[in-house]
Formats: C-alpha cells, structure tokens, sequence
C-alpha cells in the first residue's frame, strides 16, 4: 500500500504536470511501450491533464495482445487433445483463436486449468505421470525467467510429460520496427519499467542514438508515468536522445544477472510473428536445441497451423499506435468484452480494454 499512495499523491502529482505544461513549448508524440502503461494512463486520465501539445501513443506492449492468432490455434489444437492438461495464465482464456477459445476448448471437456505460476504447472506434471501437462509460455522479457526456470526443473528432475508451447517476445527489436515503419510518428519512449528490471538499460543507448530518439525507463503508477513524461519532455525540448532510468526502485542498468543467465541457458533468439504486425527479426526467444525436448509445438506436430487474421479487427493497427481504439469502427459495438474481436479488448493490459473500461462513456456522451 505504500506505494499507491506516494505514488497516487494528488499534490505531488499537479506540481509534476505544472512542469510539464511550463516546459512543453511545441507538438510532440511519445509511445508508452507497455500495456501496463497504458491501463494506467487512461485509468487516471493523465492523457487528458497533459498539455494538448503532448500525445501519447499506444505501443504494442501487451504480451496478450500480441501473441499471434496461429499460436492461439496451436494452442486449442493442443488443449483439445484427450490425453493433455493445459495450463495457462488467465488472461489467455478469453483470447479469441480463429473460431474458439480456451474456454470453450474447457466448456467442450478440455482439461484447462488456470495458474498462477509455471511451477504449478510442472507440479501437475509430477503428480499426474499419464497425462502430458503443457503451460502456454507468453510473454515479454518480464515472464520469461519464470518459464525458463520451469524448464531447467523439468529437466533437472526428469519430468519427461511437461512441455511449454512458447511465444515469447523482445521489446528493442520492437521499438526497431516501429521506428523503421514508413509511418511512424513516435519521438520518444517511455520503456517498461518491469522489462529492464529483468534485462536492464543496455539494450536502449544504441537505439536510442541511431533512431535519436529519448528513451525513458518509466514505472506504472501515476507519479512514475508523470514523471517519465516531464523527462522526455525535457530532452525533446532541449533536442537531446538519451537513455534515461526514472524507476530506479525497481531498475539497475545492469538488469537481473541470475535471471539473464537462465535465459541464456534455456533461449535462443529467433524471428517472431507479432499479432495484427507481422515478423519481426529476432524479435522473440525459442527453446535451445539442449531444451528441444520440451517444445510442445513439436511435440505435438502444430507447427504448421497457419491462420488469417480477422479483416474486421483493427488491433494490428491499434498496437502499432496508427490509431485508437474508439477509431475502429467495431469498437463497442461487434468488438465487447464479451463479444472480442481480438486479444486487445479483453487482456488486462490490452489498450481496447482500457478505453472501454475507462474512456466508453465519455466517447459515447462525445458524439
């Protein structure tokens, strides 16, 4: 509780958005890179107190979001499966596949189970030899030391009937794309603050020179966005592209060194598909060849499900920061939280969810 009330401080808050507008002079586009981010940004309307000058784009920083339909697919295919215990975080049970989700696989009998760690996960797999337990790896750089541990353990202990079906991906060869995109229109970004406490800041100073844009190590409750904002404000204003770390409680340059080493040992780099965006380059982890063993989508022969995205769903566009959510024409209306058109409006850290938890009336009371 400490630090939602320093944090959430009103007072601290308004003298940081006194600097702000005090110090913004001209128009200037920042993207917040995690979802986190953005829930918290339009939860507490700081988009709106900021100078009309500012902008805050979106970016593609929902892991949900960004798992590609045909990991989705692979994964029903793999749930569905009669001698298979599927184990996922909750968030991935909502998320639409080409014609089905979790849920529905579990509704249809599936054995689906919701955990909390992938160490529960493996659990299962020790307790029930006859059965083929998979956990569906997703995530940024944050969640992957966790699966990467799991994976040591299973080898370590031997546990041949657990397996992860991995997606993966890597926020700097994100921010790449997105700076090399013929429409791009970020200046600056607000990194994410729970990515570097595990990988650190060395990624960004060369992005941050070739691209000459700043890049500010941002946190996620009010004060942090805030403050992350005045930053970058600073630096654009005063032409500087710098690296800069405003979650020092949470983030040292050098990263977590234990959790970096398991992912060397367990990860490989690799191309990665991003939902609604297309291939990235090296955009992603695998299993390592010594890990091969555990890669689900071998071993269950789904590597070849190939899925089209949905022509109706804008996501891609949304993630990509082109638009905003209510500017899709689905928003509220065929695309609900009950009724998703696509991941990005029924993760917790989707940007669609957001608006439509946070933003929905005043949309509607604004046409």
């Amino acid at each position: 509780m400490k630090y939602l009330d320093e944090f959430s401080d009103p007072h601290l808050a308004e003298r940081l958005l006194g600097q702000i507008h005090a110090a913004t002079t001209r128009p200037m586009a920042m993207m917040e890179v995690c979802g986190g981010q953005t829930h918290s940004i339009i939860r507490h309307g700081i988009d709106q107190l900021l100078p009309e000058q500012i902008e805050l784009i979106h970016g593609p920083g929902c892991p949900v979001c960004v798992t590609p339909l045909e990991i989705i697919d692979r994964a029903l295919a793999i749930a569905a499966r009669p001698d298979v215990v599927f184990c996922s975080f909750g968030d991935m049970l909502r998320v639409p596949g080409s014609g089905r989700d979790l849920f529905s696989v579990k509704s249809a009998g599936g054995d689906v189970r919701v955990v909390y760690s992938p160490l529960d996960a493996l659990r299962i797999a020790r307790e029930n030899p006859d059965k083929e337990v998979v956990f569906f790896g997703i995530g940024f750089e944050t969640t992957a030391p966790a699966n990467a541990m799991t994976v040591h353990q299973a080898r370590r202990l031997g546990v041949r009937n657990f397996s992860l079906l991995v997606s993966h991906v890597l926020v700097p060869p994100a921010i790449a794309a997105i700076m090399e995109s013929p429409t791009c229109r970020v200046q600056a970004f607000l990194a994410a603050g729970h990515v570097c406490s595990v990988m650190g800041t060395s990624a960004y100073p060369p992005l941050a020179e070739k691209y000459r844009v700043p890049i500010v190590v941002t946190g996620f409750e009010p004060l942090d966005i805030l403050e992350g904002v005045r930053r970058t404000v600073l630096q654009l204003e005063e032409g500087r592209h710098e690296v800069e770390n405003a979650y020092p409680r949470a983030v040292r340059d050098e990263g977590n060194l234990p959790a970096m080493e398991m992912l060397r040992d367990v990860f490989e780099v690799t191309d990665r598909t991003w939902r609604g965006i297309g291939t990235i380059p090296r955009s992603g982890w695998r299993l390592a060849p010594a890990y091969a063993e555990f890669d689900a989508e071998n071993r269950f022969d789904v590597g070849a499900i190939r899925t089209a995205e949905s022509s109706l769903c804008r996501s891609g566009e949304v993630l990509q920061g082109l638009i905003k959510p209510h500017e899709c024409a689905a928003f509220g209306t065929r695309c609900t939280p009950r009724t998703p058109l696509g991941a990005t409006m029924v993760s917790s850290e989707g940007a669609c969810a957001a608006y439509h938890a946070y933003r929905r009336l005043d949309l509607v009371e604004a046409k």
